[in-house]
């Protein structure tokens, strides 16, 4: 059983956190720079953006998690240190600022950046920010870091479970910052999860580069990839519980808790969209296997024009229709359904490839609410799959208008 509890990325023994503002972001009201500490070196794992642009944070993070270990996390916001000429020179600067101040390995250090890109970092505010944030850490601070992590966001994101293994209660937790730059696949957004179950590097690995198949890969906000992003899991052991080394029910149930965070987190994400007014669900059904039904999902959750209309609760039923006729799935679309369901009930707009009549009036209804279905059954298959997304609005162009000046 998976229960959810309070605690967020603290919830899981061991693990501190906390969250200042040091001057990389001019608003000082704005927390800048996030830390999350784990009391004994952890396994680790680490799914990275598929950009050929990758900021220097994440070439540093990934040589320094190589070994499968990492025993803290430093995050800051505003400035995404990419494509600098002295990026990864930063990185490390901050990695071994950030050790030196906890008394671990440098290499032993995630570190992560989000924000503006082409502007250098200045390390003077993170050299004064460090000492304030291992000063501040505790296990009440998993807020503080989830806000010093966001950029554009407008809601903290952060969530805990709890589930046993052998007997043992085990916790886990997480925070995320995503709103813009947010496009399947990988990783669009940063994720930076805890646990204090023991699992193999090996299995931790798996764990996650399994789940974020059909959770973090099936986000689409605006259909662009981000440069920075990626999503991390430090797993402590100190629930102590046998380690996982091997599939069986132990792992299962870890995957379990891993998925219950990470659909929560992607819904938190999609839901808070630049601009969005609406978390928008994509429910493929009946599809001949998973890709089939991936395939499909996602593009109707990155369709502008499906977006726009769900901005305007238009049931535009035929622009679903579009999105999954150039989604190049192999699909036979006289056996297409597609039905709009909210908390205001569900409604039937298409059956078999064709329209049905419906209302206006109802659909409407169910369209202005904030968490939209679109359901979409193929035909007879098996294969399922979800995406998350949400509505286009005005408002997002103008975020992104000046979102640098």
């Amino acid at each position: 059983m998976i229960k959810r509890i309070d605690g967020g990325v603290c919830a899981a023994k061991g693990f501190l956190a906390s969250g200042v503002h040091c001057g990389v972001r001019k608003k000082r009201t704005k927390k800048d720079i996030a830390m999350i500490y784990s009391e004994c070196r952890a396994t680790a794992a680490a799914v990275y953006t598929t950009n050929l642009v990758k900021g220097a944070p994440l070439l540093v993070t990934k040589k320094h998690i190589a070994d499968g270990y990492a025993q803290a996390v430093i995050c800051n916001s505003g400035n995404a240190n990419t494509c600098n000429a002295d990026g990864v020179e930063v990185a490390e600067k901050m990695s071994a600022m950030a050790a030196e101040a906890l008394g671990i390995r440098a290499d032993d250090v995630v570190v992560a950046s989000t924000g503006v890109i082409g502007q250098p970092l200045p390390l003077a505010p993170i050299a004064e920010g460090i000492p304030m944030l291992v000063k501040a850490l505790s296990r009440e601070g998993g807020t503080d870091a989830a806000e010093g992590i966001m950029t554009t966001d407008v809601v903290k994101k952060e969530i805990a479970v709890e589930f046993t293994l052998g007997g043992k209660t085990c916790r886990m937790g997480g925070i995320a910052k995503g709103s813009g730059m947010i496009h399947p696949n990988m990783a669009t957004m940063l994720v930076f999860m805890t646990t204090d179950a023991a699992i193999s590097a090996e299995m931790l690995r798996k764990a996650l580069t399994t789940d974020i198949k059909k959770t973090f890969n099936m986000i689409s906000i605006d259909g662009d990839t981000s440069t920075n992003d990626m999503v991390t899991v430090l797993a402590n052991g100190m629930a102590g519980n046998a380690e996982i080394t091997e599939e069986g029910e132990d792992f299962d149930t870890f995957m379990k808790a891993l998925n219950t965070l990470n659909v929560y987190l992607c819904r938190a994400i999609a839901g808070d969209g630049e601009g969005a007014t609406k978390l928008l669900e994509c429910k493929v059904t009946g599809a001949k296997d998973e890709a089939c039904a991936k395939t499909v999902a996602k593009s109707v959750i990155c369709s502008s024009l499906l977006k726009a209309a769900m901005f305007g609760a238009d049931a535009n039923w035929g622009r679903v229709l579009c999105a999954i006729g150039y989604s190049g799935a192999d699909l036979d679309v006289n056996t297409v359904d597609v039905s709009f369901r909210s908390a205001k009930g569900d409604i039937l707009v298409c059956q078999n490839g064709a329209g049905v009549p419906f209302s206006e009036e109802k659909a409407k209804e169910i369209l202005l609410e904030k968490e939209i279905e679109i359901l979409v059954s193929l035909g007879n298959g098996t294969g399922e799959a979800t995406a998350f997304g949400c509505d286009l609005t005005y408002d997002y162009v103008k975020i992104n208008g000046d979102y640098r000046t």
